[in-house]
């Protein structure tokens, strides 16, 4: 059964969406975030990947008491990202109640740092994310292509400790097309021993079915839910 994992990004505090990571696109949709995980909870989901866009821009944690509030009034699974550069914006992640944390910028810009914190929280608390834009790695909130290809990069982790990775496709993100099925089957080819969480293009709940009958273990959704593309009542034969 694949794993639901709906997406709260944050912005001044509020829930929005942007479109292929672009922040001028920003749409809001509710302006109170734990109104949002609750009615995940309500529904059966048990994760929630939360990312802090604004620490995103400003290359620190920002929105940690929106995830203090959200560890403490919902029984989520919490993975938390954005902005995060430092051991001191990990302890307040951790501190604040995240159960895991995704790094992506660092992991390319940093990998010494990245590295020590697998090193020194294990693979169950660290995510990689790895984003991707024509196969190759983007970081920066998507804002910067490397040349660092995107399977090659996974592996380099994977041998590191890493077993979960998020990967987004960037050109499907916010654009409810569909996800990169086929990239996911290639890295799961490739690297057996990752388990994979699809992110980006989620449409419909057709989507999501497509990803479950390809063996993906997990997949991250937002806009679709808020958009009302997806209905959490269709979701529940998945938890």
């Amino acid at each position: 059964m694949i794993e639901l994992i709906p997406a709260i990004d944050l912005m001044d505090g509020k829930c929005v969406r942007l479109t292929q990571g672009d922040y001028d696109t920003k749409k809001r949709y509710n302006d109170d975030p734990l109104e949002v995980a609750a009615m995940f909870e309500a529904h059966g989901i048990r994760r929630l990947h939360l990312v802090d866009l604004d620490g995103v821009r400003e290359g620190r944690i920002v929105h940690y008491r929106v995830l203090e509030k959200l560890a403490t009034h919902t029984g989520l699974v919490i993975d938390f990202g954005g902005g995060l550069k430092s051991d001191e914006d990990l302890r307040v992640a951790f501190e604040c109640g995240a159960q895991m944390v995704t790094g992506g910028s660092i992991a390319v810009k940093d990998p010494a740092t990245f590295t020590s914190w697998i090193d020194r929280f294990g693979s169950g608390k660290i995510i990689l994310g790895a984003d991707a834009k024509e196969g190759k790695v983007a970081v920066g909130g998507w804002t910067e292509t490397t040349d660092r290809e995107l399977i090659p990069f996974i592996e380099e982790y994977h041998r590191k400790g890493i077993t979960k990775v998020i990967c987004t496709d960037i050109g499907r993100d916010g654009m409810l097309q569909g996800t990169a099925v086929e990239l996911y089957r290639e890295i799961r080819a490739a690297l057996p021993g990752i388990y994979v969480i699809a992110s980006g293009g989620v449409g419909s709940v057709e989507d999501i079915e497509k990803l479950a009958e390809a063996g993906i273990p997990a997949v991250i959704f937002g806009k679709a839910f808020y958009e009302g593309r997806i209905r959490l009542e269709e979701l529940l034969r998945f938890t």
